[in-house]
């Protein structure tokens, strides 16, 4: 019998849980086994019915959900996904969370009618992932990098400025994308990035990211022109592909239905990087769940790119890297610290 993922619910509002209690009780691999209107209730809850995932709150009455977000990473540490208001300081405060231990953050919804269904598949399957995440895993947050930012490799690594780097990630990605970035010279080749996250949120990860790296690092706009030292990060409700015109690369960002479940997809980035940059292409596919990006890296390998895939004992969740290699996509599997020097040497 398949065991199913027992899930608690955490916010004030009834309405809310109400709605995802609805939402994640329709697939029939997920168990929502209690609610709870604040930390208190939820933390009795917790001792009592044991869930395997969190979904937790951020303004609730009593005791904020980052204060026992803390309190739980300390004591319980288990995995929890954010609900967060449609907010700059919501973003703000969600991200730090991420920084704790929080494993993702979904968005709270602001019209329970519109969007229904895609807000459903994507919820759904971050609690299937967060299901799966390995609490042992430890990467560098950035927030501890915000103490020491480490140095960028050796710049004489980086031979050629033609070449295009394209990096997929998804549960566990913040992390680890910081990690590899902060170690990117200023004239590593210009990066493309998907990282799952709800609209908003991305402009704020990349401020951050921008502020730990040599490299700039900033939200994509349509027609950025990629180039060297500067990475662009998928706005978190377009997907973001890579346009060839002449000589000259550039940045797409358009609206567009889910591919392999996502928008922005690490599929149709790593296809676009296939068909436009060929073997002037690196491809790194990370921790996540899914496949999102595994049937893109293989195209971009058969198109004579350079291809990494994050190794098992480094990845949150083992499941987008997982399935790249079992596809063939992935020419080389190396741990998180060596992906930085793995690209370096690639170009």
């Amino acid at each position: 019998m398949l065991k199913r993922i027992k899930v608690l619910v955490v916010d004030d509002s009834a309405i809310i849980r109400n709605f995802l209690t609805k939402e994640l009780s329709k697939d029939p691999e997920i168990e929502v086994v209690g609610s709870a209107s604040d930390p208190y209730i939820a933390r009795d809850k917790i001792v009592k019915l044991k869930p395997d995932v969190l979904t937790l709150d951020i303004e609730m009455p009593r005791m904020d959900g980052l204060t026992f977000l803390k309190k739980l990473m300390k004591f319980y540490p288990m995995p929890v996904i954010m609900v967060s208001a449609y907010t700059e300081e919501g973003c703000e405060t969600t991200l730090n969370a991420l920084e704790i231990g929080a494993v993702d953050v979904m968005l709270k919804p602001t019209d329970l009618q519109s969007g229904l269904a895609d807000m459903s598949i994507q919820l759904i399957d971050k609690v299937k992932a967060a299901g799966h995440v390995k609490m042992h895993v430890k990467t560098a947050s950035m927030q501890q990098s915000t103490v020491r930012p480490a140095a960028p490799l050796n710049h004489g690594l980086v031979r050629s400025s033609d070449k295009i780097i394209a990096m997929g990630a998804s549960t566990g990605g913040t992390q680890a994308l910081a990690e590899v970035l902060m170690h990117m010279p200023v004239n590593s080749p210009g990066i493309l990035i998907v990282q799952h996250m709800p609209e908003k949120f991305t402009a704020t990860f990349a401020r951050r990211l921008n502020e730990l790296c040599a490299i700039e690092v900033r939200e994509a706009r349509d027609g950025d022109v990629v180039q060297s030292g500067l990475a662009l990060v998928a706005p978190g409700s377009d997907h973001l592909t890579l346009r060839r015109t002449g000589t000259r690369y550039s940045a797409e960002v358009r609206q567009g239905p889910l591919v392999c479940r996502h928008r922005p997809s690490v599929e149709e980035l790593f296809n676009s990087v296939a068909k436009n940059a060929g073997d002037k292409a690196i491809g790194v596919i990370m921790t996540g769940m899914g496949r999102d990006g595994a049937e893109g890296l293989l195209n971009m390998r058969q198109a004579g790119a350079r291809t990494i895939a994050q190794d098992e004992a480094s990845c949150v969740v083992f499941g987008m890297p997982k399935e790249a290699i079992k596809l063939g996509g992935a020419e080389k599997i190396v741990p998180l610290h060596k992906i930085p020097e793995t690209i370096l040497q690639m170009t």
